[in-house]
């Protein structure tokens, strides 16, 4: 039986990295069966999107990639659209600068829902400060660290290797030894990725 996670992959048409390590390797479910799922969905694909489809479509994969909720996705498009500025640009900064996506941009978990687990026990820090806010908005110039007990547990002794080969985002800086990490900067054009599609969503929640 497929995973729920590598179906909203192959209803999405691309990878969304939602199983960490296995995506990246011959077991992905998507390299297999790349076709949306469903008796007829290669007819479907054939017939492409409408409009209207293309803006739900996008809509649901960033929500996917992000692990956000719906009334959070909401509040993300109205505080965006109400901002001054590419509110395309302001949106996907948002989703950035959740705690839980910088966790994962660090190296320091395989997947964005392992970031959110590992925030919600307890084991992350900013400025020194405990927080278990996975939708946290991280903000310039602070610092986020681990617990020691998390540090010096099995799944990072395990996992030290890959984190040392890891290079983070530019907008990021991390202390491989350590285990901390900083934002330089709140990343901006290519750094956030396809505006085009934040575009698209923004238009779904405008019509």
């Amino acid at each position: 039986m497929m995973d729920p996670a590598c179906k909203k992959c192959r209803r999405a048409g691309e990878k969304l990295f939602l199983k960490g390590e296995r995506c990246f390797s011959p077991k992905c479910a998507f390299v297999k069966r790349p076709d949306p799922p469903g008796m007829h969905a290669k007819s479907r694909r054939r017939g492409g999107l409408s409009e209207f489809g293309k803006q739900l479509a996008e809509k649901q994969r960033l929500k996917r990639i992000y692990g956000v909720r719906e009334a959070q996705f909401k509040k993300y498009i109205k505080e965006s659209v109400a901002a001054k500025g590419d509110n395309r640009e302001i949106l996907l900064r948002k989703l950035e600068m959740r705690l839980d996506n910088i966790v994962f941009r660090l190296g320091w978990t395989k997947s964005r829902s392992a970031s959110r687990q590992l925030i919600s026990h307890g084991h992350v820090f900013i400025d020194n400060k405990r927080v278990n806010i996975p939708s946290y908005q991280v903000r310039k110039d602070q610092k986020i660290s681990l617990t020691e007990k998390i540090k010096n547990s099995n799944l990072f002794k395990d996992f030290s290797d890959l984190i040392k080969k890891y290079e983070a985002p530019v907008w990021l800086t991390l202390d491989k030894d350590k285990l901390e990490g900083k934002i330089l900067s709140q990343p901006a054009g290519t750094e956030l990725g396809n505006l085009a599609s934040a575009g698209l969503v923004i238009e779904f929640y405008s019509r």
